[in-house]
């Protein structure tokens, strides 16, 4: 099995709870990419002016406690 296709169509072919535990690792495998790509881009310094943009925010008093922002219609 090489190809998307492939794969798919293998996946057809299984039970419903092998289907679940294909999408549970899956989503494992994703996560896992994720966190890879922000680990990264943490240590290639690409988040850096997103960091001193929200301290630069947090410091001249432009932020808002998260309560009041989730709770906002």
């Amino acid at each position: 099995m090489s190809t998307v296709a492939e794969i798919e169509q293998a996946i057809q072919k299984l039970k419903p709870e092998e289907v679940r535990k294909v999408g549970d690792w899956l989503d494992e495998l994703r996560e896992r990419l994720w966190d890879q790509q922000i680990d990264a881009d943490i240590a290639a310094g690409r988040l850096d002016k997103l960091a001193d943009d929200a301290l630069a925010d947090y410091r001249a008093g432009r932020v808002k406690p998260l309560d009041e922002i989730i709770d906002q219609p």
